[in-house]
């Protein structure tokens, strides 16, 4: 039987996990799986579906290794929320270079930054349905690519 990851080549899911949230995340390229972890983050403590974004803020993102890069992106989710108070709404993140992730060679494609696009609102204005996110774990973090899709898998800590 096809699990979730087989059935959509986009998409995110939080796995059992003792304590803290264990998140995973696929998508045909870098960029839309960097995106679909935030989302999956967002969506383990909060309701956005009825919830309008406020405004967009976009953060740089070095170049640097993939797993550097998902660390540095779900830190800077984690920070915003903590600090501003906001939780994104939508996600985009849009390699620098203009190529998406797209090179299956994931020592090819982990060279370039990207820009991540949040289209957020604050916290008042969503539903918390789960803990807020704290930090996230080093232990088990995995991002890279296969010939179909980029993955990744994180655990964080609430």
């Amino acid at each position: 039987m096809a699990g979730p990851a087989m059935r959509s080549m986009r998409g995110h899911r939080a796995v059992p996990h003792t304590a803290d949230v264990r998140l995973e995340a696929w998508a045909p390229t870098r960029d839309e799986c960097v995106a679909e972890a935030v989302l999956g983050l967002v969506e383990s403590f909060a309701d956005v579906s009825r919830t309008r974004p406020e405004r967009v803020v976009t953060v740089s993102v070095p170049e640097g290794p993939a797993e550097d890069m998902l660390l540095a992106v779900l830190d800077e989710v984690i920070y915003r929320l903590d600090v501003h108070g906001d939780v994104p709404i939508d996600v985009e993140a849009v390699d620098v270079n203009g190529a998406g992730g797209e090179d299956e060679d994931e020592d090819a494609a982990d060279g370039g930054g990207l820009d991540l696009r949040l289209a957020v609102a604050g916290t008042e204005a969503v539903e918390a349905v789960g803990a807020a996110p704290k930090a996230v774990s080093l232990h088990g973090l995995h991002f890279g690519t296969d010939t179909v899709r980029w993955s990744c898998s994180v655990t964080v800590d609430v």
